[in-house]
């Protein structure tokens, strides 16, 4: 039952973590995701006062995907009252040129100011119209969403490693006597500390394990993707092979590593 327990405190500690970082995986997943969603339907606008070499303004911006001319006639129509067919035809050649610029993924402020300066130096060219205010809350908004759950990941995986420590360091006390016998009949530090190391090793198999049928389930949840077409996108929640992969390697990364110092503090202590 003390081995049970021994256990399971270990691997909840380590579902913490394994279970913060899937969801960080999961957020950065969907804003990148919900970008390249903004990308598709966001776009500026140019006016020039004569045609704009197209081939030349995407090879001299490698940020703008394509390029499409805007006919004035919807304008036009819009604005039409009576004025006759001859003074339509006059007033399309008065107008300047309208170019509609798709990007090829979803800017920030910098890089979208810088884009506006470049495409400005082009002859001819006028005016930007970036959409700026609203493209600007839209990026704070999701650079905000994940600084909050990049700090909440961070809080949990500092307080819980500090939880595994205390855990393995308790357990390294119940054992102390043991290994002390052993360490006066000349057994090396790695075979007083291996039932230590097996039980960090254990505890993070079992923890990945337990993260890999919890997050399966998860993803194959209809009521998930459901939540995730609400706003227009389409991730891989859980990839059983790669994310299975880095919880596996930060379980027991951190388990060890946690183990060998507990090991390395008790031999200074000796």
């Amino acid at each position: 039952m003390k081995s049970f327990k021994n256990h399971l405190s270990l691997v909840i500690a380590l579902l913490s973590i394994l279970f913060s970082l899937q969801i960080f995986t999961i957020v950065d997943r969907a804003i990148d995701a919900y970008k390249e969603n903004l990308a598709q339907n966001y776009s500026l606008v140019v006016v020039a006062q004569k045609r704009v070499n197209i081939p030349s303004l995407l090879n001299g911006n490698k940020l703008v995907q394509s390029v499409t001319e805007l006919s004035a006639d919807s304008v036009i129509q819009k604005l039409n009252s009576g004025i006759s067919k001859q003074n339509m035809e006059l007033l399309k050649l008065t107008l300047p040129k309208f170019y509609k610029l798709k990007l090829k993924y979803y800017p920030s402020p910098s890089e979208l100011e810088d884009l506006t300066k470049s495409l400005l130096r082009t002859q001819s060219i006028e005016k930007v119209e970036t959409f700026s205010k609203t493209h600007d809350t839209t990026y704070k908004l999701l650079l905000l969403f994940k600084t909050v759950i990049s700090v909440f990941a961070f809080t949990v995986l500092v307080v819980t490693v500090l939880l595994i420590f205390k855990e393995l360091r308790i357990w390294q006390f119940k054992h102390n006597e043991r290994m002390s016998i052993m360490g006066l009949f000349g057994a090396p530090v790695w075979l007083r500390s291996a039932v230590l190391f097996r039980l960090a090793l254990v505890d993070a198999l079992i923890a990945s394990l337990l993260s890999f049928v919890i997050f399966s389930y998860l993803s194959a949840m209809p009521w998930v993707a459901e939540q995730f077409n609400n706003i227009g996108i389409h991730i891989v929640v859980f990839d059983k092979v790669y994310d299975f992969l880095i919880m596996l390697g930060v379980s027991i990364v951190v388990s060890l590593l946690l183990a060998t110092f507990i090991v390395l503090g008790h031999k200074e202590e000796v």
